[in-house]
């Protein structure tokens, strides 16, 4: 009798993760792999790459379309969703990004309940680091469970919130939720977007390469130990991979023969805050489970500059003051720019990016910049509760204890114990009754998700939300 062969779908399969994976699992030829693809002109010359890919299959339908999902769920084992709408695609186009990265997340969830055994398919979800938003020194580690606590004008970051809370709840007897963190891939230095000003050069992000992504995700694909379902990884590179924001600047520059990158800028073109990113000091738990780390810095952002245009490839032989003045500076003056924001007068986005109009003025140029060095000693938050407790054995003091914590309460009278997946009501400081596991609240960091979606208020909110607390001033 033939061995059955796991079968995969993977969504997202024309994105940059998405090639990579198809490229990793043709490699590895131990599954059969379904890839989920719109039937665009574009996406057919994408997956022509893969046509001599003798275990894919292609289904073509739309990730928005309810009939579509149910269709190719029903025929495999695994469900990796890496396909969504991400910045800077989703900043500008926000309710796009809602329709596909929450509505694709509620139809995979359907289409696996609808199955005659739910448990016969593993659902992988992808989320982001930038669900826990803005994290600079000295608050730049963090861990599953920190506050959930979105960048402002971040709506791919929300809906990857609404995401998460969707899968982690579902009742799904076999899923897992990835925060992946920034992927530097072949086609990152060639984004010319606003949003490239909007990362703080003392911000930090711990990288990981589209390469080894794809090896998580093949991994995940071939078997994953049972330890590793119903739960939530942050996906990081590990300790070579951790970058402050001007490290990354003055890395890449480096590869495009740039002597000194701040020749393309002036300083003050940088926000200051509100921009996602931290280091992790959890990331090994996936490593350990799932081994993927191979790539090495050096490696990535090789194959990024051997894949960008040969204008890319020799800006270093251009003249920083053309550089400058006809491809920087115009980016900052787009809508979402940061000059843009300041020109036109935007006050919610100046606080957002600078904190105020003065502290921008008072930046200074170059001539007083310092490069950032946060420290390397890894910090946790305290998250409300007895984290050494087993939870098989939480039971309602834990929940109130976390609750109180976080400036609310628990409301549901009963609270089975050892039941993290339990949907229990909560309410918030500021009277937002909602339903949430505890798992979802404690493990995952999440809160009110009315409070969560109003990200200018979240100074207001921590003065009665300890937990928040940690993270202002």
């Amino acid at each position: 009798m033939a061995e059955h062969r796991r079968r995969i779908l993977l969504t997202g399969a024309t994105g940059n993760w998405g090639r990579a994976t198809l490229r990793e699992l043709r490699r590895r030829d131990a599954v059969d792999v379904v890839a989920f693809a719109l039937p665009t002109p574009a996406e057919r010359r994408v997956l022509a790459e893969f046509d001599d890919m003798t275990n894919l299959t292609v289904v073509w339908g739309d990730l928005t379309n309810a009939a579509d999902v149910a269709r190719a769920v029903a025929v495999v084992d695994v469900v990796l969703h890496v396909g969504a709408v991400v910045s800077p695609l989703a900043d500008a186009h926000p309710a796009l990004a809602r329709r596909v990265n929450i509505g694709s997340m509620q139809h995979i969830i359907a289409a696996v309940k609808a199955l005659p055994d739910p448990g016969a398919v593993e659902v992988v979800g992808v989320g982001s680091v930038a669900e826990t938003g803005d994290r600079q020194a000295p608050h730049h580690w963090g861990r599953v469970g920190d506050p959930i606590r979105v960048s402002q004008f971040d709506e791919y970051g929300q809906t990857k919130v609404v995401a998460e809370r969707l899968l982690v709840d579902s009742g799904l007897p076999r899923w897992a939720w990835l925060r992946q963190t920034g992927i530097l891939h072949p086609g990152l230095l060639g984004i010319r977007d606003p949003i490239a000003m909007h990362t703080p050069f003392a911000g930090v992000m711990e990288w990981a390469s589209d390469e080894d992504s794809a090896r998580l995700l093949a991994g995940i694909a071939e078997g994953a130990p049972e330890e590793f379902w119903n739960a939530t990884y942050n996906v990081g590179g590990g300790e070579d991979w951790r970058l402050t924001n001007w490290e990354l600047q003055t890395t890449l520059g480096a590869a495009m023969g740039v002597r000194d990158i701040r020749a393309w800028y002036d300083r003050n073109w940088f926000a200051l805050k509100n921009f996602h990113g931290h280091w992790y000091t959890d990331s090994d738990l996936l490593q350990d489970l799932v081994p993927f780390r191979e790539d090495t810095l050096a490696d990535a952002v090789a194959r990024a500059l051997a894949a960008s245009p040969a204008s890319v490839r020799s800006a270093g032989k251009v003249p920083a003051w053309i550089v400058k003045h006809l491809v920087m500076r115009p980016l900052t003056r787009k809508a979402r720019g940061t000059l843009h924001a300041l020109r036109r007068g935007r006050a919610d986005e100046i606080a957002a990016h600078f904190g105020s109009k003065d502290a921008w003025s008072a930046i200074g140029d170059w001539s007083t910049f310092e490069p950032p060095e946060p420290s390397r000693t890894p910090t946790q938050l305290d998250h409300g509760y007895d984290e050494s407790k087993p939870t098989d054995d939480w039971d309602a003091s834990d929940y109130h204890d976390a609750a109180r914590f976080r400036g609310g309460e628990l409301l549901s009278p009963d609270a089975p114990r050892g039941d993290a997946g339990a949907l229990l009501v909560w309410r918030c400081a500021f009277g937002h009754a909602f339903a949430a596991s505890p798992r979802l609240v404690l493990t995952n960091g999440h809160w009110c998700p009315e409070c969560v979606r109003d990200s200018g208020q979240y100074g207001v909110q921590a003065e009665r939300n300890p937990f928040l607390a940690q993270l202002e001033g």
